[in-house]
């Protein structure tokens, strides 16, 4: 069994080296990958300067091709982001439409570089709404070439009005924990089927 790459871009709007939840179900999920020979790296994309925009480099010291280079080489891409007022991270956002470039690069059979690559996400949050971020999520994803696994999302979230971030929660082994380990045997399984088989030929 050959072994995969994984990166995580961890949508904190916090830079290091301040605690991130965001960061730390990121971590568990690589933590869990591992177990099926999966290597990778987090970042966080606060601590880069990736200008607002579509295209793959907006010039002027954008750090986006830097990051972009990491996705292409990943055989599985892990979005990780908080919740707030119900949202993706504003951080995840411009993440997302900074890779709605690649409906325009192309391999030389016509599919999006991205084709062939999986997805999962990350979610955590002091209120509802991790369902609704993930969706949000996913649907971008999907819609620029990424393939999403069955179960492929974590989440953990507080109490609502609360104020404990997963950071101060305490592991969550039958819960948050399952999830995590589930998502990541899958996009690990997918991701070595997509290796093997690609897509067709657009």
């Amino acid at each position: 069994m050959s072994s995969l790459r994984a990166l995580v871009l961890s949508c904190s709007l916090k830079k290091s080296p301040a605690k991130s939840s965001s960061e730390l179900i990121g971590r568990e999920l690589l933590t869990a990958l591992a177990d099926h020979d999966v290597d990778g790296e987090l970042v966080r994309v606060v601590d880069h300067d990736v200008r607002f925009g579509v295209s793959v480099d907006e010039g002027d010291g954008d750090e986006w091709p830097v990051l972009r280079e990491k996705v292409l080489a990943a055989d599985i891409l892990i979005i990780a982001t908080p919740i707030w007022m119900g949202q993706p991270a504003s951080v995840c956002k411009v993440v997302l439409e900074r890779l709605d470039a690649e409906l325009s690069e192309k391999d030389d059979e016509g599919r999006p570089l991205v084709y062939g690559k999986v997805a999962i996400v990350g979610v955590v949050g002091n209120e509802d709404g991790a369902h609704h971020v993930t969706a949000e999520v996913f649907q971008a994803l999907n819609d620029v070439g990424f393939t999403v696994p069955a179960a492929g999302a974590t989440y953990w979230v507080g109490e609502a009005m609360g104020s404990v971030d997963y950071n101060d929660a305490g592991p969550k082994p039958d819960t948050t924990g399952a999830t995590t380990k589930t998502a990541a045997a899958n996009a690990a399984h997918l991701a070595r089927l997509l290796r093997d088989n690609a897509y067709p030929a657009s």
